[in-house]
């Protein structure tokens, strides 16, 4: 983290802190194995990959009309694949489950604060 004139130095030993103890709390290491899951799973990321082209190919094909209910149909099954894939539903899961948390923190954060911390961070880095 570069250092400012305008902050204290203690500010920086809490905001490393805070680092640490949100790397090392339950919803991150579940969403970190999840993740390494993830990128270790070929067929997820197939699963995937097939999704997005059949995604793009369909918006390709409705701006031509050309849709035809066979490409609805390949792709409704290909989202059920993913819709049913494990590793998939973890990443998901875990990773909604981390971004729960970081509201929680935030809103924690605002109420110490007085402010809402998330607006006062993003205006911070702008």
């Amino acid at each position: 983290m570069p250092k400012t004139n305008n902050f204290p130095p203690e500010l920086y030993v809490a905001t490393d802190n805070l680092i640490q103890n949100l790397l090392a709390s339950e919803p991150f290491l579940a969403y970190q194995k999840s993740r390494v899951q993830y990128k270790s799973d070929s067929q997820a990321h197939g699963l995937i990959e097939r999704l997005s082209a059949l995604q793009a190919e369909l918006r390709r094909q409705q701006t031509n009309g050309s849709v035809t209910q066979a490409d609805i149909d390949e792709l409704r099954a290909v989202q059920a694949q993913v819709q049913a894939n494990a590793t998939l539903i973890a990443h998901a899961s875990t990773q909604q489950e981390a971004v729960n948390f970081l509201r929680e923190i935030n809103q924690e954060i605002s109420q110490l604060l007085g402010v809402d911390f998330a607006i006062l961070a993003k205006q911070s880095t702008c």
